[in-house]
């Protein structure tokens, strides 16, 4: 892979305007992982810097609990301060664990409403122009209760938070009763926001995979592409979650796993990363971690796939 760093390449007055060349070039995929927030927002670009990042996601607040503290405005200054210098674009907030779009019969509905809510405000807050949130368990709802639950839900909260933070709904691997694993789900839901301009998709290749969309060959990552644009329009995907698969093929069963190491194996990413219609795209990994070694080996592993 070129070093898109060395700006001594280029003659740019700006790192932003290094940023945007970036973009606009198209030059790669940009690559990076989901960053912990242990110790503050201020910890974020160090992290990130060490595992060499181009893109990042993060949680704004503890993603297993309900309870939050309001932003030190102070720590949000410094932190936008120091993204903008950064070469980090583009920068994705994810929604905690624990909301639950899909069930209004759930007494957890409404608190997930008002998760969506906060996030969104927290997103503008922090100069992050992007939400992702899960689809959600539609519980002993039927289907079509659920959708029509998550249709709702999204609805309410655009209309709480009329900002231009884009949500992105992750497709999800069908686990139990999650709902977003086949892609005509998420056209559905799609069809009923009203501000559609600020829904979009992050699509998490590895739940696909379990889901059953066959992303480990040229022909399969083709079928899935194209199904994936008929229902749902490639316009709409802003992200990818680059994780393989523990399980197998249509499994089900929401199983991480390190990079060309699982059931999509390395020639399936070679041609996801690689493929024309999505080298435009962030890839974020949220690849098994018990320190930085393993997400410097995933992300060796992703980028000498670089083609």
């Amino acid at each position: 892979m070129k070093n898109l760093t060395d700006t001594s390449r280029f003659e740019y007055s700006t790192l932003s305007s290094f940023k945007g060349f970036l973009l606009e070039k198209n030059l790669n995929m940009r690559f990076g992982f989901h960053i912990s927030i242990a110790g503050g927002f201020s910890k974020i670009l160090e992290r990130a810097n060490i595992r060499e990042c181009e893109t990042i996601q993060f949680f704004s607040r503890n993603p297993r609990g309900w309870r939050y503290d309001p932003l030190d405005q102070n720590e949000v200054k410094s932190f936008r301060k120091a993204i903008q210098a950064s070469i980090l674009s583009p920068v994705f907030l994810h929604l905690p664990y624990l909301p639950n779009l899909a069930s209004k019969k759930s007494k957890f509905y409404r608190p997930s409403i008002d998760s969506v809510v906060i996030d969104l405000e927290r997103a503008e807050q922090l100069g992050v122009p992007y939400l992702i949130s899960h689809i959600g368990h539609r519980l002993d709802s039927s289907e079509e209760e659920a959708i029509e639950a998550v249709i709702e839900a999204i609805n309410q909260a655009f209309d709480r938070v009329r900002n231009t933070i884009i949500l992105l709904l992750e497709n999800t691997a069908g686990q139990g009763s999650e709902i977003g694993y086949e892609f005509s789900q998420i056209k559905k839901i799609i069809k009923g926001i009203d501000a559609k301009e600020r829904i979009g998709i992050c699509l998490d290749v590895a739940h696909a995979f379990e889901a059953g969309y066959d992303l480990s060959n040229q022909e399969g990552i083709d079928r899935t592409l194209e199904s994936f644009d008929q229902m749902v329009g490639l316009r709409k995907l802003h992200l990818l979650h680059l994780n393989d698969s523990k399980t197998p093929l249509g499994s089900r069963k929401d199983r991480h796993w390190h990079i060309g190491e699982g059931y999509i194996g390395l020639e399936g990413f070679r041609y996801l990363i690689n493929h024309p219609q999505l080298t435009h795209l962030p890839g974020i990994m949220e690849t098994p971690r018990n320190d930085t070694v393993e997400d410097l080996k995933n992300m060796k592993v992703i980028r000498s796939l670089l083609e």
